[in-house]
């Protein structure tokens, strides 16, 4: 593997506390996945600040650190750098941390279900394969190619109770393989044959056994293993050593086999079998409901989490009827119209490193993958997401009012066309294409309207008037004498082109260059006089005895929170001490709502020759970060 990744993944590790605070971790398509033993050795900020990270997020008590589609080459330095993974670590205590019901319940949906995701979308792609196959007269599905093919994709559905069983078991800390053979023993042919036969089953003449297959389902084996890891633990607990390595397995087969078949299987059934109903309803009744709130919400839960326990309602729904219209004809909405978004911001945006992101990102967003694009692009400029969130919900309307579902499981971008082809007709790819032609239409519009508005607000060009509290008059001539403006931030150097916002990256208030802060706090980069000092707070203004003026801009958009969270420690017409504090910040507070990367323009760059700014990397007080000249 690469340098690159090496390096990178070093530092990860680094800042979430290093490999011993590392209980497990695991990876999704974009996303690192972290267990951290406790969660506030973790440097949120100097992770987000790494080339590379795009987002850290704290969703269900995973430390999720978004990288994009290149994340598995990421992780495999991870692994070589702390080990195998460590979910079944028992010698490590966790931080105990208050959850609240929906996320204990997200966390273990999510933990359940996604290591089978990869499965299911394979299985998936397999169908639309077999399903383009048979609509192009290429086989029949009388062929033994088509039987071959078809039990390839099916086998993972068959057999999905033992996936989920080996997946839920390391989530609960219970063992695996015991709960994947509880799984085995309720799938087992010879149960099918006795459910077959439709004869009354009683264990030992007497506990009577409900006659219910078990392939294909979900509910049923969740309770199974739910129960499981009671019962097993409080046989580790009360059998000898000496014997446990037999006991234990043992008793765990009768106990859960006997309940799992008598108890914990039919009232999963019975549970399967109303949510079967509760599907049927919403397709007959509500179809355009389910596909408008996913089309609209799915960033919205992306960023909190939600999505994770909502997608599996369409796993769920498609063991029991075949088919999903739960999750994914609204999700394939609103990643097209992510991606749409996120295109049009690149034809729009003067600034150069949103174009770069925006049409990379616009391009993985369509085939899928939106969290590059989200965080990256459409939820910091904020009117791309919304426009997105109307042309999803609007394409999801015509998904759901023309009952348009999927027929596999796999990927959520223009790939996952394919698996609209089933039941010998083409009827669902073509609505779904029609909503995904409404998603993109609709969004693209909606998007170019509003940047008609937002856009415009950067594009200032060199000459216009500056904002009245950004302006430094001093009334005395200008000296062209050189000299050094220290960091006025600990944090990391960055150039003016990365800043984000046109204003500042593109030179129209000057030259300088931008700091990310490691601490709210803001010292004075010379010795000089305060001039100006916004009301908001958010930015002040000082020149030096060179007469060298600098405007000191803390986030971006960050006038809009009118104050709070700044306090300004001097006044206009202070003089101050190279290293003086001129203000502390709540850095936390104010990063939840705005990017805090922080300007450092000389707003005079015009009467100097150059005005060049250092390397980057990470910078104190002490540091030197513009030479003026």
């Amino acid at each position: 593997m690469s340098k690159e990744y090496e390096s990178l993944a070093c530092k990860i590790v680094e800042y979430v506390g290093g490999k011993d605070n590392v209980n497990d971790v695991y990876h999704c398509q974009t996303r690192l996945r972290f267990k951290l033993a406790d969660e506030e050795k973790a440097n949120q900020k100097k992770l987000e600040d790494l080339d590379g990270v795009s987002k850290v997020m704290i969703s269900g008590g995973v430390y999720q650190v978004i990288i994009g589609t290149h994340v598995k080459y990421v992780f495999e330095e991870i692994e070589k750098l702390i080990g195998p993974r460590k979910a079944e670590a028992g010698d490590r205590q966790e931080k105990s941390e208050k959850k609240s019901v929906m996320g204990v319940i997200i966390d273990f949906v999510s933990g359940t279900f996604q290591p089978v995701i990869p499965a299911l979308s394979g299985a998936g792609m397999v169908k639309a394969l077999l399903a383009l196959l048979v609509v192009f007269g290429l086989i029949s599905t009388e062929s033994q190619t088509y039987y071959i093919l078809n039990f390839f994709a099916d086998g993972v559905f068959y057999f999905l109770p033992i996936m989920l069983a080996f997946t839920e078991a390391q989530k609960l800390k219970c063992n695996p393989i015991l709960a994947a053979s509880v799984a085995a023993i309720m799938l087992h042919p010879n149960w099918g044959t006795l459910v077959a036969a439709g004869e009354a089953v009683h264990l030992f003449g007497v506990v009577p056994l409900r006659l219910t297959l078990y392939t294909s389902s979900v509910i049923p084996i969740i309770l199974v293993i739910l129960v499981q890891s009671y019962v097993e633990r409080w046989l580790e607990k009360h059998i000898p050593n000496a014997v446990k390595l037999v006991f234990v397995p043992m008793l765990t087969f009768l106990v859960m086999g006997t309940l799992g078949l008598a108890v914990l299987g039919p009232i999963g059934s019975v549970a399967g079998e109303y949510l079967g109903v509760f599907f049927n309803f919403l397709s007959e009744n509500a179809s355009w409901a389910p596909a408008v709130l996913v089309g609209a919400f799915l960033p919205i839960m992306v960023m909190f989490g939600l999505h994770n326990g909502v997608a599996p309602l369409g796993v769920m729904q498609m063991a029991d009827l075949g088919y999903d219209s739960i999750f994914g004809p609204g999700c394939v909405c609103s990643n097209i119209a992510q991606g749409t978004a996120a295109l049009v911001v690149a034809i729009r945006t003067k600034e150069a490193k949103i174009k770069q992101l925006s049409v990379s990102g616009g391009i993985t967003a369509l085939m899928g993958i939106t969290e590059p694009v989200l965080y990256g692009v459409n939820l910091p400029k904020k009117y791309p997401l919304v426009a997105a969130m109307i042309g999803g919900g609007c394409g999801g309307l015509f998904a759901g009012l023309t009952h348009t579902h999927r027929f596999a499981t796999g990927s959520s971008g223009l790939p996952a066309v394919l698996l609209y082809i089933g039941d010998d007709s083409i009827e669902c790819l073509i609505n779904i294409c029609i909503a995904l032609v409404i998603s993109a239409v609709v969004t693209a519009v909606v998007t170019y309207l509003l940047s008609l508005k937002f856009e415009t607000g950067i594009s200032a060009e060199k000459g216009e008037e500056m904002p009245e509290f950004l302006q430094i008059e001093t009334g005395k001539e200008i000296r062209r004498e050189h000299g050094e403006v220290k960091a006025p931030l600990k944090g990391k150097l960055m150039t003016l082109e990365q800043i984000g916002d046109g204003v500042f990256s593109e030179g129209v208030l000057g030259q300088g260059c931008g700091i990310f802060p490691e601490e709210g706090k803001v010292y004075a980069p010379f010795e000089g006089t305060v001039v100006s000092v916004a009301d908001t707070g958010h930015a002040i203004g000082i020149e030096s005895e060179e007469g060298i003026q600098l405007l000191i801009h803390v986030g971006l958009d960050t006038v809009a929170l009118q104050g709070e969270g700044f306090s300004p420690c001097v006044k206009e017409g202070d003089k101050v001490t190279c290293g003086q504090k001129l203000m502390d910040f709540e850095l936390e507070k104010i990063a939840e709502k705005y990017p805090v990367v922080t300007a450092v323009i000389v707003t005079n760059s015009d009467d100097y020759e150059t005005v060049t700014a250092g390397s980057p990397g990470t910078v104190s007080p002490e540091d030197t970060v513009l030479n003026v000249r």
